[in-house]
């Protein structure tokens, strides 16, 4: 009769230790690319590319989406754009190698001002700020809250809106406060590295993940308990935090482009695209046919082209769109993808 709760203890116990050897493994296998900086209670990470000599454009503060870190962006956006503009990769709070700080880092308006801090510590006055997928609400957040900081605005396949319904149930599950730390402590991580491959595509749907993309990027990272739960908190929070913040979008008044997939399955282009476009006067409403969530790497010249006209050059969008809309049409699957990772997840 004693057998069976000896044998659930001993299975605990090495979902435990799994955890927690995977969790320490992969940060071996992924060590930090960036630097760690005081703001004042905690320390930010973030990859500074010092402005150049010549720079041609503005500083730019790229801020990445959910369960990502610096490496997404900066695999994108470091190389084309070296030698043209200072810039700055940050891990949000308490993501990547980020520390999490106060319970005001679980919103976007508390990462919004962190970010600030950390420019002022990099000597950082004005910048563009692009915000990709989650990381667009803080872009958002940042612009209303922090305009004298905004020299423009990018967003990409951003969430802005509140929608119906909620998030996924290991989101939910994660983020209380004694059971989710049991669940990442338990299941999570295993479970996160058999799906690893399988969500990574659907992020991507229905455009091909570039061949190097899990290498390059460390999406594993958020497979650490303590980045799960920061991860699933930040989503738990969006929806209400933004059923709050979105009536306050006209008041933003840094030049703004938005660019989204025609084909997104992750964030509703109708819903937070065109109704962040339609809130901010004189903002540029960026539409890819045949493109998913990931603009970023599949129409990385279209949102360079958004760069350059945010920083005051005469750039046609809607040209760069023709372009990339041509050289996508082969390379879409148009299919439902294998996982329904659509943040309208009810």
């Amino acid at each position: 009769m004693l057998i069976l709760p000896f044998a659930i203890i001993g299975i605990i116990a090495a979902a435990f230790g799994f955890t927690a050897w995977r969790a320490a493994s992969i940060e071996a296998e992924l060590p930090n690319v960036g630097e760690l900086t005081d703001i004042g209670g905690f320390r930010m990470n973030s990859l500074h590319v010092p402005k150049p000599p010549g720079a041609d454009l503005p500083a730019i503060v790229f801020i990445h989406g959910a369960s990502g870190n610096l490496r997404d962006q900066a695999t994108a956006f470091r190389k084309p754009l070296e030698g043209r503009a200072e810039m700055l990769f940050v891990d949000r709070p308490g993501h990547g190698y980020s520390e999490r700080g106060g319970p005001e880092n679980g919103f976007p308006d508390g990462q919004a001002a962190a970010i600030t801090r950390l420019m002022e510590k990099r000597g950082i006055g004005k910048a563009i700020i692009a915000g990709h997928s989650f990381g667009g609400a803080i872009a958002a957040s940042f612009a209303l809250n922090h305009p004298e900081k905004t020299a423009g605005l990018l967003l990409l396949a951003s969430a802005t809106h509140p929608w119906p319904g909620g998030v996924s149930w290991y989101c939910t599950v994660a983020a209380k406060p004694w059971i989710g730390w049991l669940f990442t402590r338990l299941f999570t991580l295993p479970a996160g590295l058999l799906l690893m491959d399988k969500v990574t595509h659907a992020v991507f749907h229905p455009n091909p993940r570039p061949e190097k993309y899990l290498e390059e990027t460390a999406p594993a990272l958020v497979l650490r308990p303590k980045s799960f739960r920061n991860n699933a908190v930040d989503c738990v929070n969006l929806n209400a935090y933004l059923r709050r913040i979105a009536p306050r979008y006209d008041k933003i008044t840094a030049p703004t482009v938005i660019v989204t997939g025609g084909s997104d399955t992750i964030v509703s282009t109708e819903l937070h695209s065109r109704g962040f476009a339609d809130a901010v006067a004189g903002s540029e409403l960026v539409s890819i046919r045949h493109l998913g969530h990931k603009p970023d790497y599949l129409a990385t010249d279209v949102v360079i082209a958004a760069i350059e006209k945010l920083a005051g050059f005469p750039r046609d969008l809607q040209a760069a769109v023709h372009l990339a809309e041509a050289r996508l049409v082969p390379r879409a699957e148009e299919t439902r993808p294998e996982m329904d990772l659509s943040i309208e997840n009810t």
